[in-house]
C-alpha cells in the first residue's frame, strides 16, 4: 500500500513537472517567435526604405537625364535662332545702308538744284525792271451803310415773325384738321345712331299700333261676349262668299274647313313628324293649313283650340326631353311665322303711310286686271289664296281667335323652355353640392412618383365636374338634333351657367371647410372643365354662358392668391375681385384657412376697412345680404324671337305621309307661282298673255 501511494504520488509530481516544462517551453517559443518576428519586421522595414530611397534616386536621375537633354536641345535651338537672327540682321542691315546712301544722293541732287534755283531766281530779279503797283483807296459811305444794315435787321426781324406767324398758323391748322376730324366721326357716329334710333321708333310705332289694335280688337270681342253689349246689332252683315268643298266654306264671314280635314291635320301633328332641311314639318304644315283656310281673318273657330290641346297633350310628360325639345322647336317657328304674318285689324288704319297697297306690285295689277276682265269670274276668291302662296309670310288682318291663339302659342313656348331649362337644374342640382368641396380620400390618394394611381385619383377626383359636363352635352346634343334655335339654345346654357354660379358661390360663403386653399384649387380646376365644355360648344350655342361665373370664379382665383397679406384692399376690390361686394369679400377673408402651404389671409388693416366700408354701407341702406338669387324667369320675348331666328322657306316642306295623298290638302303640293298661274289665266289674257308671263 505504501508503495502504491509512493508511485502515485510520483506520477502526480512527475506529471506536474512536465506540464510545468512544457509551459515554460511554450513560452519561451513564444517570446523567441516574437522576439523574431520584430527582428524581421525591422529589417523588413530597413529593406523597403532602401528600396524606396533606390527607386526616388533612379526617378531623380531619370528626371535630370530628361531636363539636361531637353535643355541641351533648347540651347542648340536658340544657338541656331540666334545664328539666324543675326543673319537677318546683317542683311537688313546692309539693306537700310544702301537705302541710306541713295538717300544722301537724292538729298545732294536736290540741294543743288535749290542752289541752282536760287540763282535763277536772283538773277531774274536783278534783271527785272522796278514796277510801282498802286491800290485804290475805297470811299465808304458810313451813313448809308448804317441805314442799309438797320433796314436789314428790320428784314431780318420781319421774317423771323412772319416765320413765327406760319408756325403758329400751321399748328392752327392741324388742331383745327385734328378737330375737324375728330368732329366728323362723331357725326358719322351721331348719324348711325339717329339711324338706328328712328328704326327703332319706327319698330316701336309699329309695335304699338299693332298692340292698340289688339286691345280694340280684344275690347269688341269681350263688349260683343258680354251680355249687354249693342254692338253685335250694329255689327255690318259680312257678304257670302262661295269655297270649294275641298278647301273649307266661308260662311257669313266664318271660314269652316271640313271637320275632316281638321281631324286629319291634328292627327298627323299629334304624332312626331319630324324635320324637313332642318325645318320643323308640324310648324310649316300648321301654318300653311292655317293660312290656306283663312283661319287668322274669322272671328269664330275652333281650329285653334284643338291645336293648343295637342300641344298640351304632347308636354304632359315632363321628363321626356326629346319631346319638350321637338315641341319648343315648332311653337318657337309658328310663333316666328305668326308674329311677321299677323296684324290686327285695326292696324292699317292707324298706320295706312308704312303699308303696301297690294295693287302697287306686279302680282297686284295682275289680279286686278284679273278681277276686271270676264274669263276669270271664277277667280275672286282664289286671288288672295294664290297672293298666299306667292308670298307666305304677307301680312293677314288677324281677328280675335288668332290673336288669341298667339297668345297660348307664347305661353306653351315660355312653359316648355322653362321645363327644359328646370330639368337640366335637376339633374346638375345633386352634383352642384358634390363638386363644391373636394373629397377628402382622393386628395389624400395622390401619392408621388405613382402615374397610374394619380391619374385614376385625378379621375376619381374630377368625377362630379365630369357628369355634369356629360349632362350639359347631352342636352346640347339632344336640342341640336331637335333644331331647336339657337337663340333658345343660348338663353337655357345662359341661365344654366347663372344656376351653376349661385349654387357654388352661395355654397362656398355658407360653409367655412369650403374657403381652402386646396379647395380653391379643386373648384378651380372643375371650373377650367366648363370652360373647356364651352370651347367645344362654339359660341353658336353657347354665347355668354361662360361669364356669368364671374362671382365663383373671382372668388376661387382670391382662394388661391399665396401672397394675400400684401395685396391692398384697392387691388382686391378692382383688379382682383371686382364683382364681388365688400359683404361677400369680407366673408371669404375671415373665413378662409390654408391646409396646404399654411398661407395667410389678407392683413387686418384690410379686414378693418373692410368693416368701415360695410358700416357706411349699413347706414346708407344697403341690402348687407352677401348671397346671390337665381333668376328663374323668361329671358325672352316675342320680337327677340323673330329678330334673331333666321326666315325659313316653308314652299319646299314635303306634306307628311298621312296627308299626303289626301284630296283636301292638295293646296300642299303647289310650291311655284308659275304653276298657279298657269292653271288659272287663260292662254289668250287681255292684259297677260301666257308667252309674257313666261318671258
Amino acid at each position: 500500500m505504501h508503495d502504491l501511494l509512493t508511485i502515485l504520488q510520483a506520477h502526480a509530481r512527475g506529471h506536474a513537472a512536465y506540464s510545468y516544462y512544457r509551459s515554460l517551453q511554450r513560452a519561451a517559443i513564444i517570446t523567441q517567435c516574437g522576439w523574431r518576428r520584430r527582428v524581421a519586421r525591422k529589417e523588413l522595414r530597413n529593406l523597403k526604405m532602401a528600396a524606396r530611397e533606390t527607386g526616388a534616386l533612379k526617378e531623380a536621375k531619370d528626371k535630370l537625364e530628361k531636363k539636361v537633354e531637353e535643355l541641351t536641345w533648347r540651347l542648340q535651338f536658340e544657338k541656331r535662332l540666334r545664328a539666324e537672327l543675326e543673319e537677318t540682321k546683317a542683311q537688313e542691315v546692309g539693306k537700310l545702308q544702301e537705302a541710306l546712301h541713295a538717300m544722301q544722293k537724292q538729298v545732294e541732287e536736290a540741294n543743288a538744284k535749290v542752289v541752282q534755283e536760287r540763282e535763277a531766281a536772283r538773277r531774274a530779279i536783278e534783271e527785272a525792271p522796278p514796277v510801282i503797283k498802286e491800290t485804290p483807296v475805297i470811299v465808304q459811305d458810313t451813313e448809308k451803310i448804317n441805314t442799309l444794315s438797320a433796314e436789314v435787321e428790320n428784314l431780318k426781324a420781319l421774317l423771323a415773325s412772319e416765320k413765327k406767324a406760319t408756325e403758329e398758323a400751321r399748328d392752327s391748322s392741324r388742331d383745327a384738321e385734328a378737330k375737324h376730324t375728330e368732329l366728323a366721326s362723331k357725326l358719322e357716329t351721331a348719324e348711325r345712331k339717329v339711324d338706328q334710333l328712328q328704326d327703332s321708333v319706327q319698330r316701336l310705332e309699329e309695335k304699338l299700333s299693332n298692340m292698340e289694335s289688339e286691345n280694340q280688337v280684344l275690347r269688341q270681342q269681350a263688349l260683343t261676349m258680354s251680355p249687354t253689349g249693342k254692338a253685335l246689332s250694329t255689327r255690318p252683315k259680312t257678304t257670302i262668299i262661295q269655297r270649294t268643298p275641298e278647301n273649307g266654306n266661308v260662311i257669313n264671314g266664318e271660314s269652316k274647313p271640313n271637320s275632316e280635314n281638321q281631324d286629319m291635320l291634328i292627327k298627323c301633328i299629334s304624332q312626331d313628324l319630324g324635320f324637313s332641311g332642318g325645318k320643323p314639318i308640324a310648324a310649316c304644315l300648321i301654318y300653311k293649313c292655317l293660312l290656306h283656310w283663312r283661319s287668322f281673318e274669322v272671328e269664330r273657330t275652333s281650329v285653334f283650340d284643338r291645336i293648343i290641346q295637342t300641344i298640351a297633350s304632347a308636354i304632359e310628360v315632363q321628363d321626356n326631353n326629346d319631346i319638350l325639345a321637338y315641341w319648343l322647336c315648332n311653337t318657337s317657328t309658328l310663333l316666328m311665322l305668326l308674329q311677321q304674318t299677323l296684324k290686327a285689324s285695326g292696324a292699317a288704319n292707324l298706320t295706312p303711310q308704312r303699308r303696301r297697297s297690294s295693287s302697287a306690285s306686279l302680282f297686284g295689277r295682275m289680279s286686278q286686271g284679273l278681277r276686271g276682265s270676264p274669263q276669270s269670274a271664277g277667280l275672286s276668291v282664289l286671288n288672295g289664296r294664290m297672293l298666299g302662296r306667292l308670298d307666305d309670310l304677307r301680312h293677314v288682318e288677324a281677328k280675335y281667335p288668332a290673336l288669341l291663339f298667339k297668345q297660348q302659342l307664347t305661353a306653351f313656348l315660355e312653359k316648355i323652355y322653362g321645363m327644359i331649362r328646370d330639368n337640366l337644374k335637376k339633374e346638375i342640382s345633386p352634383l352642384l353640392g358634390l363638386c363644391i368641396q373636394a373629397p377628402r380620400t382622393s386628395r389624400a390618394s395622390l401619392v408621388k412618383g405613382r402615374s397610374q394611381a394619380n391619374a385614376a385619383a385625378q379621375q376619381a377626383l374630377f368625377a362630379h365636374w365630369q357628369s355634369i359636363v356629360k349632362s350639359l352635352n347631352n342636352y346640347l346634343m339632344m336640342m341640336k338634333s331637335n333644331h331647336v334655335p339657337p337663340f333658345l339654345v343660348r338663353k337655357v346654357f345662359t341661365q344654366i351657367f347663372s344656376f351653376i354660379n349661385v349654387q357654388l358661390f352661395n355654397s362656398l360663403l355658407l360653409r367655412r371647410e369650403c374657403c381652402s386653399f386646396s379647395n380653391g384649387e379643386f373648384v378651380k380646376a372643375g371650373l377650367a372643365e366648363l370652360e373647356q365644355w364651352c370651347c367645344y360648344a362654339t359660341e353658336e350655342f353657347v354665347g355668354s354662358a361662360w361669364d356669368e361665373l364671374k362671382h365663383i370664379r373671382q372668388a376661387v382665383g382670391f382662394l388661391v392668391i399665396h401672397q394675400k397679406p400684401k395685396k391692398s384692399l384697392n387691388e382686391i376690390t378692382n383688379e382682383l375681385c371686382p364683382v364681388l361686394s365688400i359683404q361677400q369679400l369680407y366673408r371669404i377673408s375671415t373665413m378662409y384657412w390654408d391646409d396646404k402651404y399654411g398661407t395667410h389671409t389678407v392683413s387686418s388693416d384690410v379686414i378693418s376697412s373692410m368693416r368701415v366700408m360695410m358700416t357706411e354701407d349699413s347706414n346708407n341702406a344697403v341690402s348687407s345680404s352677401f348671397l346671390l338669387d337665381d333668376d328663374s324667369s323668361i329671358p325672352f320675348s316675342v320680337d327677340d324671337i323673330s329678330k334673331t331666328m333666321q326666315q325659313i322657306d316653308i314652299g319646299d316642306v314635303e306634306p307628311p305621309p298621312l296627308i299626303r295623298e289626301n284630296s283636301g290638302f292638295v293646296f300642299l303640293h303647289q310650291r311655284s307661282s308659275y304653276i298657279l298661274l298657269r292653271e288659272w289665266i287663260p292662254p289668250k289674257h287681255p292684259l297677260l298673255g301666257l308667252a309674257g308671263l313666261e318671258a
